[in-house]
């Protein structure tokens, strides 16, 4: 399925890119009996509306008629990334330094997999992320190579 995912995102970022509006993530999952090819979308500032959502839906749709690049039939669906935004490229780290974030890895670090709080830092090194453990905070650098999926989240404790 990834190769389907990347074909569509080949095909998605010229018609993104062509109306100022960014290419956050494309998905092609089974759910039931039915597939969905989903492709979320952003602006710079995070504001993107059901307006441009349809723009890029139809744009997209016609090229992926012309293309043809998937076999079977599936619903495709272009949408916000939501609040909870997925963290992908090193970009995306970057634009979320001071956030709130859950990243989940691989592999236990300090007999953990699954780590929220503000990401400090992101660079060659991973993902330095301060969390509140009960009433002390801890400091966690996690390895780029490690994390598994990593996002934005919503701090309740706040």
């Amino acid at each position: 399925m990834s190769n389907i995912t990347e074909e569509v995102a080949k095909i998605a970022s010229p018609i993104v890119e062509e109306l100022e509006l960014e290419l956050v993530d494309v998905e092609f999952v089974k759910e039931g009996r039915d597939w969905f090819l989903r492709v979320y979308i952003d602006t710079p500032n995070g504001s993107i509306d059901i307006d441009q959502c349809s723009q890029v839906s139809e744009k997209l749709s016609e090229e992926l008629d012309r293309t043809d690049p998937i076999p079977q039939n599936y619903f495709l669906e272009v949408s916000s990334p939501g609040a909870e935004r997925p963290l992908k490229k090193e970009e995306d780290f970057q634009k979320a330094i001071g956030q709130f974030v859950f990243i989940k890895t691989y592999e236990a670090i300090n007999d953990m997999k699954e780590f929220e709080g503000y990401l400090l830092a992101y660079g060659p090194e991973g993902a330095e992320v301060e969390m509140r453990i009960k009433t002390r905070k801890l400091t966690v650098v996690i390895d780029q190579d490690k994390i598994a999926l990593a996002r934005l989240a919503i701090d309740f404790s706040a």
